[in-house]
This record gives C-alpha cells, sequence and structure tokens, in this order.
C-alpha cells in the first residue's frame, strides 16, 4: 500500500484550520502527524478536520501548550502513546495503519534558553527525553519493524541544518550534547535520516524559521528541527520527501512548516 505521510508543527491547529485545508486539498496526504496542537481533546475540532476527509483520528492534547494527533484517512489497526520522564505532557502517539505501516508521532522538549541540564530543568528534561526514546528504540527492536518516526524533535543536528553554524553552536538545539543524544537515537534503531537520505549533505536544509527575526523566513535563517526516521526495514520502501516552503509565505503562518513523505 502507498501511503503519503505530513508531519508539521502546527503551532496550534485551531489558528491553522485554514492551512491544514489547504495543505491536505494540495497535496492529498492520506496520514497527517500533528505537533504542538494546543487544544485539550474535549475541544478538538473533529468536525472540521473529518471535514477534510480524515475519519480516523488519534488525539492527546491539553490546553495552550504541547500536544499530538494523527488523523489519518486509513484505519488504525492499532493505537497506543507513551509518558516520557514520567511526565504526561502529551508528547507522543503511535498508531499502526492498515497494511502495517507504524507510525510514531513526536513533540520532543525544546528546552528552554539555558543549554545547562543543571542550570534549566528544561534542558535537562529534553535531554532525558531523548535518552528514553534511545533506549525505547533499542529495547523495543523498533529496527526491525515497518516504523517511522516523525515530529518536532527540537534538534538541528548537523552544520548545515542552521543558517549559521559558528554562531549558534551553542544555542538549545544546535549544541554538541544535543546532536550526540540525536545520533544517539539515529543509531539505537539504525534509522535513516530521510531528510538527509534525499538531500545530502552539505546542503542546506530547513524546516523552522522563527517568529522573532521579522525577516528570517526572506533571508532564509532557517533551521532543521523537523525529522523523518525511517527504520531499516521501511527505508528502501521511502521514495520521497518535500519541505512543504511556501507554507511559511502565507498569512499568520506556523513557524515550522510541513514535511512530506511518499511511502510506496
Amino acid at each position: 500500500m502507498s501511503v503519503r505521510l505530513i508531519t508539521w508543527n502546527v503551532n496550534s491547529l485551531r489558528q491553522r484550520l485554514d492551512h491544514l485545508a489547504r495543505i491536505t486539498e494540495e497535496q492529498s496526504p492520506q496520514v497527517v502527524c500533528l505537533q504542538e496542537t494546543k487544544v485539550q481533546n474535549v475541544d478538538f475540532p473533529v468536525e472540521a478536520i473529518k471535514s477534510m476527509g480524515y475519519e480516523h483520528l488519534s488525539i492527546h492534547g491539553q490546553k495552550s501548550y504541547n500536544g499530538v494527533a494523527i488523523l489519518s484517512r486509513l484505519p488504525f489497526e492499532t493505537e497506543d502513546r507513551r509518558v516520557w520522564c514520567e511526565k504526561d505532557d502529551c508528547r507522543h502517539l503511535s498508531v499502526t495503519v492498515a497494511g502495517g505501516l507504524e507510525i510514531h508521532n513526536f513533540y520532543v522538549p525544546s528546552g528552554g534558553n539555558v543549554p545547562d541540564p543543571e542550570q534549566n530543568d528544561k534542558f535537562a528534561h529534553k535531554l532525558q527525553f531523548l535518552t528514553e526514546m534511545a533506549a525505547w528504540a533499542k529495547s523495543d527492536k523498533v529496527a526491525k519493524r515497518n516504523a517511522v518516526l516523525v515530529g518536532d524533535m527540537n534538534v538541528a543536528p548537523f552544520e548545515q541544518d542552521v543558517w549559521n553554524h559558528k554562531r549558534l553552536v551553542k544555542s538549545v538545539g544546535h549544541t554538541p550534547v544535543e546532536t550526540e543524544h540525536m545520533l544517539a537515537l539515529h543509531a539505537a534503531g539504525d534509522f535513516v535520516d530521510v531528510g538527509r537520505h534525499f538531500v545530502p549533505l552539505p546542503e542546506p536544509l530547513y524546516s523552522w524559521w522563527g517568529y522573532r527575526f521579522k525577516e528570517a523566513f526572506a533571508r532564509d535563517y532557517g533551521w532543521r528541527l523537523d525529522h523523518v526516521l525511517a527504520s531499516p526495514a521501511l527505508a528502501p520502501s521511502v521514495s520521497a520527501t518535500q519541505i512543504l516552503r511556501d507554507s511559511r509565505s502565507w498569512e499568520k503562518p506556523s513557524d515550522h512548516v510541513p514535511i512530506m513523505v511518499d511511502i510506496d
């Protein structure tokens, strides 16, 4: 079965419903994984999502912060969620869709502003989260299944994943310790970094342009914070990927743009 999947940090689902409708109409993905939905389950816009053709929904949200969701035109064979770092802050969902594709949707903590786990609990939380992801990938033997990990992982691991490595190497999201944790996750599951498989280093590759500097997108001051990791069993079936950059120029955009993956 061919599956087109989109992953997107929507940065408030209810504020981006029109953008989501446009993206799904233009690209026709069977599955959409959203992060930072910022809506508790009781207020999730179910009818609006179903009107876009997504009858199968897995949602895990809270008011105003975090939250993940998986929208699907394919039935779910299984559905699960995990609590990470003993803190149920709505950062993970997984489903298996008809045909046996296992999809994990993650929203890794951003880590605050100070890249020191002793001074900053948020940064410590981020490192622990990534450590637990790697331990899970290894112990759960994810590499042996048709699995894909997607989402906002809040780490730009390579020099060309940020617009200026020398300037940003001490900034949260691109520090050596975060890169080390991210690459340990890659190794633990023997994952293929889909973005870098299709756009090899040293080409720049970005998925996020911040709000603080209004000219960030125009000047291409980007970071690659959003990722698609495919298990060795699945990777040969991944035929294409695309970062939908244009959506960053739409009115009232998310600071992240969707990543689309075709699996044949």
